[in-house]
């Protein structure tokens, strides 16, 4: 095995390349990963037969007991069991096959109590799934054991037959291992060619067995993952939990952020204002003069006051993303960037305005990234329809280095975007140039 040192072509950084000189074919055999998929399938028979063992007697327990009330409560403990053994398949899954599967959705009791749990263990499409898993992979088990031992322990005798062969003269009383015999023929792999094309064969079956292996923990992998993990549906619902949390935190935090700024900002100016008004009307008697530049000063306060609250707004919803759409609106912020800013916008209609107002928020927030950040001279953004996804894309050929991973502002963008289905990619390597591209489901305006 040789380390040869490149360059990664999306970074540029120097980065450790290994090339084997030895093809996968020849190492398969040798490999950790092919061992430990054969020691998942040598434990599968074991314990698919404790499992199987365990689900047909709770099952046919229950069964029987139906005509009492016992058979219910032992139909639950017997689910519930199953639902144990689910979880230590995944993790013999996880540790031998590398195959990373969520936990299935948790039991969901309305209220506290053995009749509640009895009854959440029985309406659980994971309880039913994992009694499904326990009846249906013994056959299986039996077969990929029975196929993989064969594979395996006949391809490295063959493999290693020259080694051996000695044994049968020795202490059998037979020329070699016999190929074929009946009462009058008999048929030895005694000679050099034969011994020779006998360890061929085994060399065959030796390489061919890891691959054999491999093809047997598929269905191993699609069985566990179909049936001990989560459903789509469940997975959506957690997915969905979590980006309602998102969207909680994040309209929290844009509300703290709005009285924030009205507190430190227009309102803080509004204060003075009315005490600087106050301050002239007492001296408009006594110094007429005095009186006016006061007033001047605070006729100058309300203007600021007024940019203040316009540029709040604008950070809430500008009208001008209400009124002309998207392809206005970036034009302005593009305007307000401290880098020449080229806008393009081509879509066929407007999108929903929940769909417009996060992508008019995420390309404001990228340029207020350039601005702050990237030392660019030049920067470009388009926005397009692609099916049923809006596309934005934001250039700029500042000194790169952008990484979602640093929790920086666009860690949260991303989250932002996530909420809504949508996607974030930076590609930003040191020396730029940088550019990120957001996707958002695309959702018509209603009419």
């Amino acid at each position: 095995m040789a380390t040869d040192y490149g360059y990664d072509s999306g970074l540029g950084f120097p980065e450790a390349v290994r090339r084997h000189r030895v093809p996968a074919g020849l190492r398969a055999p040798f490999e950790g990963r092919t061992w430990r998929e054969f020691g998942y399938v040598l434990l599968s028979l074991p314990i698919s037969i404790v499992m199987f063992t365990y689900a047909v007697t709770m099952v046919s327990l229950g069964a029987g007991l139906l005509v009492t009330f016992l058979g219910i409560p032992v139909f639950a403990a017997g689910l519930a069991g199953c639902r144990g053994l689910g979880a230590l398949e995944r993790a013999r899954a996880r540790g031998l096959l590398g195959l990373e599967v969520g936990d299935p959705e948790p039991l969901r009791m309305r209220k506290s109590g053995f009749m509640a749990w009895m009854g959440a263990v029985l309406k659980s499409g994971t309880s039913w799934r994992t009694l499904l898993y326990s009846v249906l992979h013994l056959p299986w088990a039996t077969f990929s054991f029975v196929v993989a031992v064969n594979f395996w322990v006949y391809g490295w005798a063959l493999l290693t037959y020259p080694l051996w062969f000695w044994v049968f003269p020795a202490y059998v009383g037979q020329d070699g291992l016999q190929l074929y015999g009946d009462q009058t023929h008999h048929i030895y792999l005694d000679n050099p060619f034969e011994i020779g094309v006998t360890a061929l064969v085994g060399l065959l079956f030796t390489l061919a067995t890891p691959w054999i292996v491999r093809a047997l923990t598929m269905v191993d992998r699609v069985m566990v993952h179909g049936l001990l993990g989560p459903t789509r549906l469940s997975a959506r619902v957690v997915e969905l939990e979590s980006d309602r949390g998102v969207v909680v935190d994040t309209a929290a935090a844009d509300l703290r952020r709005i009285e924030r700024d009205l507190h430190d900002g227009a309102q803080a100016r509004l204060v003075a204002l009315a005490m600087d008004l106050g301050l002239a009307k007492e001296k408009l008697t006594e110094d007429p003069a005095a009186a006016a530049r006061m007033v001047d000063e605070a006729h100058g306060e309300v203007k600021t006051a007024l940019q203040e609250l316009r540029d709040l707004a604008r950070g809430i919803h500008p009208a001008v993303l209400t009124d002309r759409g998207l392809d206005a609106a970036l034009s302005a912020v593009a305007s307000r960037c401290t880098v020449p800013v080229q806008v393009e916008v081509d879509l066929p209609s407007r999108p929903a305005p929940a769909i417009e107002g996060i992508a008019y928020f995420t390309v404001s927030e990228l340029l207020q990234n350039i601005s702050k950040h990237s030392r660019a001279t030049l920067a470009a953004v388009d926005v397009w329809r692609v099916e049923n996804r809006l596309m934005l894309q934001v250039v700029d050929n500042g000194v790169g280095g952008a990484d979602v991973s640093s929790g920086s502002g666009l860690a949260g963008l991303a989250e932002r975007l996530d909420a809504v289905d949508g996607i974030l990619v930076v590609d930003s390597p040191a020396g730029g140039p940088t550019r990120v591209t957001a996707e958002l489901p695309w959702r018509g305006e209603r009419v």
